[in-house]
C-alpha cells in the first residue's frame, strides 16, 4: 500500500499550530490561561479564534483517520490493550514528571504558594488540598492541564473498538459508504448537521471543560469528528472530492469567517439567541475548513518530505513537552522585561529547542521512548516499514 504522505504531513502541521496557539495564548489579551504576559495584545484575539474554530476538530479527525488503519486485522481487545499503553502510560507519566511545573507557575503567579518546586511537589503528590481555583485542574488536586486530549481520545478508541462489530455490520457499511459517497454541496452540509444540532442541543448545557466527565457537547463534536476520519481512510472517492471542491470550500471558510466577524462586531451576541446564532455559523465555518484543508492538503502535501520522517517520530513527545516548555521559559523570561518583540522570539525559539533537545534524547534512549509514546526502536523500525502511515503515537490517533 503506498503511504499517504499528506496525512502525516497533515498531522505535523496540525500539532504544529496546536503549539504555536498555546504559545499565543500567554500574549492574547482577555482569555485567561496559566500565566499571562503583560504585553498581552488584544488584536491577537482574531487570528486566535479564527484557528480555535476547527483546530482540535482537525487533530481529532486526523486521528481517527489514523486509527482507522491501525484497527484493520487487529482482534478488538489487542487493539484496546495496545491503544491503552500508547496513550494511558504517557498521560500517566506526564501529569507526574512533565506537567506538574504548570500548576506551580500558575499559583505562582497568583501569589498562592511560596517559591520552591521541591516544596510544592510534596504538597501536590499528597493531592493538595488547593484554594478553589488555584489552578486548572485543582478541584481534582493535580492536573492534565494540555495533556487532556490523550484521556478524550482513549475514550473514542475505545468506543469506536467496542463498536466494530456493529460499525463493519452492513447497516454499519452503509452508513460509511453512504458518508464516503457525499459529493458537492452534500459534502459541504450534510456532515455540518450533526454538528448544528450539538449546539441547539447540548451547547448551552454544556459548557466547554476538559475534565472528561462534564464535556457532553465537546465529546459530542470531537467524538463525530473521530468516527469521520475514521470512515473516510484511504477511500479514493472522498479524497477527489475533497480535491476538487478545494477552491469552493475555501471561499465558503472564508466567507463565513467574514460573516462571524461581521457578525460580533454587529453586536449579534449580545442579542437574543445571538450566541447561538453565532455558534451554528461557526459549526459551518468548522466543517467547509476542515474539508478545504484536507482538498488542499492532498492536492499539495502528497509527497516525501525530507523532514517527515522525523516529524513523524517527534510529534508525540513535542506534544507532550511543549506547554511545559513554554511555561518555563516564561517564568525565566518574565523577569528580564525584553518588550513584546524580543521575548516572544526569545519563547519561541526556545519552545522549539527545547523540544527538540529533549526529543532527540528521549528516541535515542529505548526504555525511555514508551513514556513519551513512542514504540521501543526495533518495534517501531518494522511498523514502518509496514504500514502506509508512521507509527509514532499520534500517527494513530494519540
Amino acid at each position: 500500500m503506498n503511504r499517504r504522505h499528506d496525512i502525516d504531513a497533515l498531522r505535523a502541521l496540525a500539532f504544529a499550530l496546536v503549539i504555536l496557539y498555546h504559545l499565543a495564548m500567554y500574549y492574547v489579551a482577555g482569555w485567561d490561561w496559566h500565566v499571562k504576559s503583560p504585553h498581552a495584545a488584544q488584536w491577537l484575539q482574531w487570528p486566535m479564534r479564527a484557528l480555535n474554530l476547527w483546530r482540535m476538530d482537525l487533530v481529532f479527525l486526523i486521528s481517527g483517520l489514523a486509527f482507522g488503519f491501525l484497527q484493520r486485522g487487529q482482534p478488538p481487545g489487542a487493539l484496546l490493550r495496545q491503544r491503552s499503553v500508547r496513550l494511558l502510560l504517557p498521560l500517566a507519566f506526564a501529569m507526574a514528571v512533565i506537567v506538574p511545573f504548570q500548576p506551580y507557575a500558575q499559583m505562582l503567579a497568583k501569589g498562592l504558594v511560596e517559591p520552591g518546586f521541591g516544596a510544592f511537589l510534596l504538597r501536590y503528590f499528597s493531592g493538595g488540598p488547593w484554594p478553589r481555583g488555584a489552578f486548572d485542574g485543582s478541584d481534582f488536586g493535580v492536573t492534565w492541564n494540555h495533556l487532556w486530549y490523550l484521556p478524550y481520545l482513549w475514550a473514542y478508541t475505545a468506543l469506536v473498538t467496542l463498536a466494530l462489530p456493529l460499525l463493519r455490520s452492513a447497516a454499519g457499511r452503509r452508513l460509511r459508504n453512504a458518508f464516503v459517497g457525499l459529493r458537492g454541496a452534500a459534502l459541504v452540509l450534510v456532515p455540518a448537521l450533526p454538528l448544528l444540532a450539538y449546539s441547539l442541543a447540548l451547547w448551552p448545557r454544556f459548557p466547554a471543560r476538559h475534565d472528561l466527565i462534564h464535556d457532553g457537547w465537546l465529546h459530542a463534536v470531537y467524538f463525530t469528528l473521530f468516527l469521520y476520519g475514521n470512515w473516510i481512510g484511504l477511500d479514493a472517492g472522498f479524497w477527489r472530492e475533497a480535491t476538487r471542491l478545494r477552491r469552493r470550500t475555501l471561499a465558503a471558510s472564508l466567507g463565513l469567517l467574514a460573516a462571524i466577524v461581521l457578525a460580533r462586531g454587529s453586536g449579534l451576541v449580545q442579542m437574543p439567541a445571538g450566541g447561538l446564532a453565532l455558534r451554528l455559523l461557526a459549526d459551518l465555518y468548522l466543517w467547509s475548513t476542515i474539508l478545504a484543508i484536507l482538498g488542499w492538503a492532498h492536492l499539495k502535501l502528497n509527497r516525501p518530505w525530507p523532514w517527515l520522517h522525523w516529524a513523524n517520530e517527534s510529534v508525540y513527545p513535542w506534544y507532550i513537552l511543549h506547554q511545559s516548555v513554554i511555561i518555563v521559559l516564561v517564568v525565566w523570561l518574565a523577569p528580564l522585561a525584553l518588550g513584546p518583540v524580543l521575548e516572544p522570539a526569545l519563547l519561541l525559539a526556545g519552545t522549539v529547542l527545547g523540544c527538540w533537545g529533549v526529543t532527540s534524547a528521549v528516541r535515542r534512549v529505548d526504555w525511555l521512548r514508551p513514556l513519551f509514546g513512542l514504540k521501543r526502536t526495533q518495534a517501531a523500525a518494522s511498523a514502518a516499514s509496514m504500514s502506509p502511515l508512521s507509527d509514532s503515537g499520534l500517527s494513530r490517533g494519540a
